[in-house]
């Protein structure tokens, strides 16, 4: 057996939230870390102990094995356990803890490293005998080379960056005329997030399911699974919904599959939690994509269908024991569904927003679990992933937990930056979602336009100004008079839209709509679509907008990592422009019309704000 009775948590936010309470009920004793950005986070009160590693970039914080160690060293820590992303899958980090004489609460470093380039795990797999999908791994990363392979292995076909995950250097290329530049961008992108620009092409299975099997070693032999969770609902390559089980998979399948990921992690000597995951096309048909050698973001659904606390697990084998459980005793229980919450705006391209929390209030319900990081206040910010909570429903059925799911979407309160919420109901209320059809291919398929404001958007919002603004529209200023009041001119605007409306006392009605004043703006949940007003009663009038002007501006705070234009140079509608990489993903910005170039206001590596102006642009037409 192994000691360790003080528990350092290198990571941040929910997760980092999530571990410290099943360590704190197991009687372990938490230390948090945490850079300049994170020091009024939530999980940072809720550990024991706190240690300060650096400013907010996470080159200088989480990432930075030295100062996580540092930081183990001064709390006296005995065991750390990295949660996911960041260090979690890191080798060297992993190494570095055992070399210290801590306990690494997760796999060997052997382990680690054999799964942690794809390349070289494809090519284990397939000596192992597990089936992968047909591309190419080898190590000829000449752009030349590569687009060989490609047209070899035929379009459509997947970029990916061989030493990472989590959608980050992953292109779908449909054509050979846009491979180059999926490449260039699939690399530079590969490079700023796990540094290597390594990369694979694989056969776009298309039309198939995303479904991982989750996986439990321990150090005296025994390997079993815990099911599958179907992921199959994705943006940009990452999650928004996973389930457990998945709509396509019987008792044979999970068999078949299950088997397979257990092969996969005996062949590399496993120990701890892991995921092995699979493309399966509608023949039946499933394919080794890659293993997460940790814990992933979707396991509370495996948690709510097997009844397990996979984290009490990791501590378990962590100290030596033998797992729980053998596989006969492994039962799968209703159904379970969980969705990721983003400060992102789903109708620009998924954009990641940012800003600050300004009221958040968590559902509750029965079989409801919400793992959040969040307060009112806490910010948004530019320096890491901008996933808010997850929610996660269980029901008997699948349909059960579907609509639970919808109804805690609708109790959950979250005002400040735009999120996702909106989105998400409507996934779940879309009927191919319902009825478990939904392939990797949905939101390629489905088209989801932004909502109208609509007539009781604008009015509520003027409501609620005027009922709760009365600094701003005092009693002298809101029409009263002895009889027949008059209505209250307000003056709102929503981007580039402005309108005047009248509110009279007996149109000042009470609602529980969600809202929030914040100078002279109000935000407005209305049916789960929240919309942030201007007041521009007492502004004088508005300037010409800045997307009249033809300048680029950029949508949020980033890094330019490429200029793809000169100055003086003819640009056509749909011409990459800049390319900007926030919060670890590459966003290429393209030309709206037939332009020259006239300025350029950046350069390659500069790091700019957000509606920073980039260049300027003089209208063809």
């Amino acid at each position: 057996m192994t000691f360790f009775a003080k528990i350092l948590v290198a990571n941040r936010g929910e997760i980092a939230w999530r571990v410290m309470r099943t360590a704190k009920a197991m009687g372990y004793h938490t230390v948090a870390v945490y850079s300049d950005a994170d020091k009024d986070a939530p999980h940072v009160a809720f550990a024991d102990e706190a240690v300060r590693i650096g400013p907010p970039p996470v080159g200088e914080s989480y990432l930075s094995i030295d100062r996580v160690l540092d930081a183990a060293r001064t709390s006296g820590a005995d065991a750390i356990h990295p949660g996911y992303g960041f260090l979690s899958e890191n080798e060297t980090f992993a190494a570095a803890c055992e070399k210290m004489g801590l306990v690494f609460i997760g796999p060997p470093p052997p382990a680690i490293a054999a799964m942690g380039n794809k390349a070289a795990a494809k090519r284990r797999m397939i000596d192992a005998g597990v089936a992968c999908v047909p591309g190419y791994q080898g190590a000829g990363q000449t752009d030349a080379n590569l687009e060989s392979e490609a047209r070899k292995i035929g379009f459509p076909v997947m970029v990916k960056a061989a030493a990472g995950g989590g959608g980050r250097g992953m292109r779908l290329v449909e054509r050979d005329g846009d491979l180059l530049e999926a490449l260039r961008t699939a690399r530079t992108e590969a490079e700023g997030a796990f540094g290597s620009g390594e990369l694979i092409l694989e056969k776009a299975v298309v039309d198939a399911r995303h479904v991982e099997i989750q996986v439990f070693a321990d150090s005296h032999g025994n390997v079993i699974h815990l099911g599958e969770r179907d992921c199959s609902v994705q943006r940009r390559h990452q999650k928004v919904i996973e389930e457990a089980p998945s709509p396509a998979v019987d008792e044979k399948l999970r068999d078949r599959m299950g088997n397979a990921a257990v092969a996969a992690a005996k062949a590399i000597g496993y120990r701890g939690a892991g995921t092995v995951e699979f493309l399966l096309g509608n023949d039946g048909a499933f394919y080794f994509l890659e293993m997460n050698t940790r814990l992933q973001v979707e396991h509370p659904v495996t948690e709510a269908v097997t009844g397990l606390d996979l984290v009490e697990w990791q501590l378990r084998v962590a100290r030596g024991e033998a797992l729980p459980l053998a596989q006969d005793q492994v039962h799968l229980t209703g159904h379970a569904i969980e969705l990721r919450l983003y400060a992102e705006d789903p109708y620009a391209g998924f954009l990641p927003q940012m800003g600050r929390i300004e009221a958040w209030r968590a559902p509750t319900g029965a079989g409801v679990r919400t793992d959040h990081g969040m307060r009112d206040g806490l910010v948004i910010s530019p320096f890491y992933d901008p996933m808010i909570a997850k929610l996660i429903a269980h029901g008997v059925t699948r349909e059960q937990a579907r609509v639970r799911l919808i109804q805690a979407l609708r109790d959950t309160v979250v005002l400040g930056p735009t999120t996702n919420r909106h989105f998400l109901l409507r996934l779940l209320e879309h009927p191919d979602f319902a009825a478990g059809k939904a392939t990797t291919a949905f939101l390629g398929t489905h088209s989801f336009a932004a909502p109208a404001v609509n007539e009781d958007h604008w009015r509520l919002a003027a409501s609620l100004l005027w009922r709760h603004s009365a600094e701003r529209y005092p009693a002298a200023l809101r029409g009263w008079r002895n009889s027949n009041p008059e209505p209250t001119p307000i003056k709102l605007a929503v981007g580039t839209t402005e309108r005047v409306l009248h509110v009279a006392p007996q149109d000042a009605v009470a609602t529980r709509a969600p809202f929030h004043i914040d100078g002279n703006d109000i935000i407005v949940d209305l049916d789960g679509h929240a919309v942030r007003f201007e007041d521009r009663t007492y502004l004088p009038p508005a300037s010409a907008a800045a997307s009249g002007d033809g300048k680029v501006r950029a949508p949020m705070d980033g890094r330019i990592v490429s200029v793809m234009v000169d100055a003086g140079q003819k640009v056509v509608r749909g011409q990459t422009l800049i390319v900007l990489e926030a919060m670890k993903i590459q966003h290429q910005l393209k030309a709206a019309l037939d332009a020259t170039i006239e300025s350029i206001d950046v350069r390659e590596g500069q790091q700019v704000s957000n509606r920073a102006v980039l260049m300027t642009m003089a209208s063809d037409d």
